[in-house]
């Protein structure tokens, strides 16, 4: 499919302006870094393929995170994802983390390096105990808490009602506390 300049120009600025929202989205629902890529760019193909008259920056938003999910879910679907084992090339390391400048400093100061290793070790500690949630709560606090979409937005992009997205945020949150729990009692 041929795009024209301008058109290419503006798929760009909407691969920067959302590409990593959708490849967190997509890795925190897959754990695997070439499969969250890959939907990424079939969503992408998605938006150029069937071109929508978006209301609002929301509505394009929504849609894109809609879009993700659907694909994901259709990764979890395939043969290759039911049948593909866990192993991992020697030496390769078991627990993926975002790269690093998905994951900005909190504070505006830079950190002395014992603290800057403490605050990775921290975001890291943090990233692995939302991975070992189950998907449907690893799902609502992705969407919450690092694309701080609210609790209505959460229930149109993923399909669920506002009360399930609120009790799955509350249940999610335990399961973090409870996993983190012993990481921090002293």
């Amino acid at each position: 499919m041929a795009m024209a300049g301008t058109e290419e120009r503006e798929l760009q600025l909407k691969i920067d302006q959302y590409g990593d929202m959708l490849f967190k989205l997509s890795y925190i629902r897959l754990q695997n870094v070439q499969d969250a890529e890959d939907v990424v760019q079939e969503v992408f193909y998605q938006y150029i393929k069937n071109p929508q008259a978006f209301q609002s920056p929301e509505h394009e938003k929504a849609w894109l995170l809609k879009v993700t999910m659907n694909a994901c879910r259709k990764v979890w679907r395939s043969a290759w994802h039911r049948h593909r084992s866990d192993w991992r090339p020697e030496g390769e390391r078991q627990e993926e983390t975002w790269p690093e400048a998905s994951c900005p400093d909190l504070e505006s100061y830079e950190p002395g390096p014992e603290e800057a290793a403490f605050q990775k070790e921290e975001k890291s500690l943090l990233l692995n105990a939302v991975l070992a949630l189950p998907a449907k709560y690893r799902d609502v606090i992705h969407l919450f808490y690092y694309e701080e979409l609210s609790v209505k937005e959460i229930s149109k992009v993923t399909g669920r009602l506002e009360s399930t997205v609120t009790s799955q945020l509350t249940r999610g949150r335990e399961l973090l506390r409870k996993a983190l729990h012993s990481r921090y009692e002293m």
